[in-house]
This record gives structure tokens, sequence and C-alpha cells, in this order.
């Protein structure tokens, strides 16, 4: 048994919200309370250990993540720079370390943060950065990508290529590709870079699990596909898999998990099913998210539309037979409208064929139709958000969208409607740094402060205890986890992280450089400085 005390802890368990000490056998919680109670209640061999006042909270959990993209990209270029000429440097300097014919691979770039107008990158700056390499970098927002010409010719992309279905290769005014992929067409690139074999990802992942430990996570709802699976699988049997992962599967396999029977919650405690993730529109950046009126700054586009509520609904009816739940990828108000809709069909279904009313999801809710922004409360759908989008957001959101940004990233909105908050992050599209989420919930700033001390659109703020819900109550609930998962209470798996400040009772800004000192996961430390 392990008895940590003298500590302040906030159990985020609404019946003892607050205690100073914790009382562990192997890997789940007997009791939280006082030391002496707590004592009595011990028995055998106990570990006590001085927590000299710091604070513990539940281990937080990002609710949206892609952790194979996430742990390869630490090893990948930078790119997430205030400039151009920044990212072209990196990039040069990478490439004269790398073997000719060898590729170099990089991610974050955003050219709304380069230029006010937005204007994309092009194809001869990235040949003259590394003319000797195929060089292939991924957008911030993971919906576009910048190719060189070395690795559009190891791709066998032509001016005469076609564009795939939902995706456009950007062409110039001749009709040559002018490097950047939308969409779709990025997998045109992406899937002739080498992939990693099962080994390098599993190691990959395996070195990522202490830097999301220093950021307090102890868990994850994981949105790759079957490579990460495999992994992530093969981690578990050698007992390497040391965060508690929620794996949610591509709508293309809902076909071969119907036929196999497969069922949201199948699995263990660190590895188990969440739901089938389909995507039905684009992102905020490249001018893809679908929306009902067009771009400010692009009067003839109203972004891609992947799919109508009709097919959406399809998808759902075969997931709901066998006992799995759906998560839909939804940014514009369009978008988010026509998931809505399915979902409001797929209730009825449910109701009508005598199955389950299971968690359904809407990955990001990033803006809302007014007449939209009650449904997901009254069909009971869950809103899983990353509140990291809204600073890193803000200024395109206003150039792009203009006055519907008042109901952009409105998490208060949604809560107040009644609706499940999830918070998560997109890693590697943001930092999977929960603190950063919270930060940004508390004040809709960025980093430097701005816009204003007031935040955008506050009106759309949270308090802390609500914010902090979302990363871990909230994310339990939506993976069917909050029976074991969220909160520090008998019977609860001992997952804690330990901070050196009590989180309350600090200033906002100091969540910005705030860390895990210690973290345990099932009972065990697996961080401790």
């Amino acid at each position: 048994m392990k008895l940590l005390y003298n500590a302040k802890i906030h159990t985020l368990d609404e019946k003892n919200p607050i205690a100073s000490a914790i009382l562990i056998a192997g890997s789940q919680v007997i009791a939280v309370g006082e030391k002496d109670k707590l004592e009595s209640l011990a028995h055998g061999k106990v570990e006590k250990q001085d927590m000299k006042g710091k604070t513990i909270l539940p281990g937080m959990t990002d609710a949206h993540l892609h952790l194979q993209y996430y742990s390869l990209g630490l090893t990948k270029v930078d790119c997430e720079t205030k400039t151009k000429e920044e990212c072209l440097r990196r990039v040069a300097e990478r490439a004269q370390n790398t073997k000719p014919g060898e590729w170099v691979l990089g991610h974050g770039w955003n050219q709304n943060e380069w230029s006010s107008t937005g204007e994309w990158p092009t194809l001869a700056e990235l040949n003259a950065a590394a003319p000797n390499n195929p060089v292939y970098l991924t957008a911030k927002s993971l919906h576009a990508g910048w190719a060189n010409t070395a690795a559009i010719n190891a791709a066998k992309i032509t001016n005469e290529t076609p564009d795939p279905k939902n995706g456009t290769i950007q062409r110039d005014e001749r009709g040559n590709a002018t490097g950047i992929f939308l969409e779709s067409a990025m997998e045109l690139v992406g899937k002739t870079v080498p992939p990693p074999t099962l080994n390098e990802l599993e190691t990959a992942i395996e070195s990522a699990q202490p830097i999301l430990w220093k950021m307090g996570l102890t868990g994850v709802h994981d949105f790759d596909r079957r490579d990460s699976f495999m992994a992530l699988q093969s981690l578990r049997v050698r007992n390497k898999l040391k965060l508690r992962v929620n794996k949610n599967i591509p709508v293309e396999s809902v076909e071969h998990a119907n036929e196999l029977g497969l069922r949201t919650g199948f699995g263990d405690e660190w590895l188990w099913i969440g739901s089938v993730k389909a995507f039905m529109d684009g992102a905020l950046g490249p001018h893809t998210a679908a929306m009902f009126q067009p771009y400010a700054d692009e009067p003839n586009n109203k972004g891609i539309l992947n799919m109508d509520g009709e097919e959406l609904f399809e998808h759902c009816r075969k997931a709901a037979d066998v006992g799995l739940s759906m998560t839909v990828h939804a940014i514009g108000d369009r978008a988010n409208h026509e998931v809505l809709n399915a979902y409001e069909q797929l209730r009825k279904y449910e109701t009508e064929k005598g199955l389950p009313h299971l968690r359904h999801r809407i990955e990001h809710v990033q803006i809302l139709h007014p007449d939209d922004a009650p449904r997901l409360a009254k069909l009971n759908v869950i809103a899983s958000m990353q509140p990291i989008h809204a600073p890193s957001d803000m200024h395109a959101a206003d150039r792009f969208w203009g006055d519907r940004s008042a109901l952009a990233y409105a998490w208060r909105s949604q809560l107040n409607f009644g609706a499940v908050l999830a918070f998560g992050s997109d890693a590697p599209v943001e930092s999977p740094n929960p603190f950063l989420g919270l930060h940004a919930a508390v004040t809709r700033r960025r980093s430097d402060g701005s816009p204003s001390a007031e935040g955008w659109y506050p009106e759309q703020k949270l308090t802390l205890t609500e914010a902090l819900s979302a990363y871990t109550v909230g994310a339990a609930y939506a993976a069917n986890a909050e029976h074991r998962l969220g909160k520090l209470a008998e019977n609860y798996l001992a997952d804690l992280i330990v901070l050196d400040e009590d989180i309350f009772s600090t200033d906002p800004n100091d969540l910005l450089t705030m860390r895990s000192s210690a973290t345990m996961i099932d009972g065990e430390w697996v961080l401790q400085e």
C-alpha cells in the first residue's frame, strides 16, 4: 500500500472535493481523506510519502490526439515558426545533415501566421532550401502539405494528375502544381514517404510517453489508424504501454468492424475501443472547412463537404448495429449541421431498433450556426473540443469568418446548453500540453496577452474547475470510463499528477509554464523529480 499525505488534493469528486491524503493499494485508490483516518484503514506494509504541501490532481486525458503522428513528429523539422524564412532555414539545415535522396520531413507551418494575406509558400522556395532531397512538410492543421519538386517527382505527380475526391492539387495560372496539396490530395505525396517499421513506431511512442507524463497526461484518445493500433497492442503485450489509450477506428473500417462484431469498450483498462471516426470537412487554415456562407476573403469558396448527413447516417447505422459509437470531425458550420442531422436520424434509429443510445461525439465543433448550438445537448452528443485552438486560430477566424466567430470555439455556450465537454489538443496540430489548453479555456488569450486583457469573445471563457473537468471527468465519460478514470475516489484507478503549486491559487498565466513534478499511473510512479 501507498499513503500519500500532507498534500492539497483536488479530487474532482463532487462528494469529497478536497482532501490531504490518499491511500492506494495496487492499481486502485482505496480511500481519500485525512491522514489519521486513512492510516486506520491501511494494513500490511505501507509506504508513506510526505508530499510536503504539494498539489495532487487526477491525471489528465487528451481526448483528441494523433499518437503516431505526434510521436514520429518529435524527430521532424519543427516548422511552427513566426516567419517563412525561419522555416526554410530549418529545412535547409536539416537537408545539409541528411544524405542526398533521403526524405526531409517537417510539420507545423501555417501560412496565415506568415503573412497578413495568408499567401501560400511556393515550390521554388522549398527547392532552393533543399535541392538534393525530397521534402514534405505538413501544415499545422494537418489539412495541407507542402512538397518540393523531388517529392512530387517521387510521387509521380504530373500537371495532368487529376484532383482526388475531396482534395485539391493547388495549381498556378498555367496549370502547374505549386507544391501545395489540400485535404485528400496530401496522400498523393504522403503515401510515397517511406513508412516507419512497426519497431520504429513502437520506439517512437515509448519515447513520447515520458514527455506526455511531464505534461500531466496519463491517458489519450488516439485518432491514428492501423499502424498505431498495432504498435499500441505490441507495447501492451510487452507491458511497455504506460498511458491509458481509448482507440478510435477509421470509418473505412466500419464494414470490417461490423462483420467482426466489434464493440465500443472492448479491451482492457490500458487499451480499449472507442468510436468510429469519420471526416465531414477540412479546416479553417486552408479554407476547406465546410461553411454555409463563403469565406470573407474568398467569395466563391464555402469549403469542402466530404459527405452529407444521409451518407454519414449510413456509416452510423452500420456502427450502431454492433454497438460502436460514432465520432465525426466537423469544423465548419455547414459540416456540424450535417453531422447533427445524421445524429438526429441515428437517435431515432437506435430507438426504433431497441439499440442503446451510445455516446456519440463531434470532434472540434469549431463553429456553429446559431440554430444548431443547442442541438448537441438535445441529442446527448459530446462536444470534443480543443481549447488551445482558439488563441491559435483567433486572428484567422476573425479574417475569414468575421462576426460568425461569436459561436466559434464556444465552450461556454455548449456547457450552458448542457452538453458534455471533453478537451484535447489534436496534437501534433497543437501541443498536447493540457496546461496550455487550460490557459486558453480560462483566458481566451495567447501567451503574449493578445488580443486583450478580457480575451477573445470573453463570454465563452470557462472557470478553471470547468476546464479541468473537461480534461478529466469529461474525457473519461467520452471514453466510457467514468467509473474508473477522471477522479480520485474509492475504487478508481490510481492515476494522478503532482504539482509544486496549487493550480487554483496561482495566476492564470502561471499555467503556461506549469508541469507535473511527479506522475503516477496504475499506482506506480512513472515520473518523479
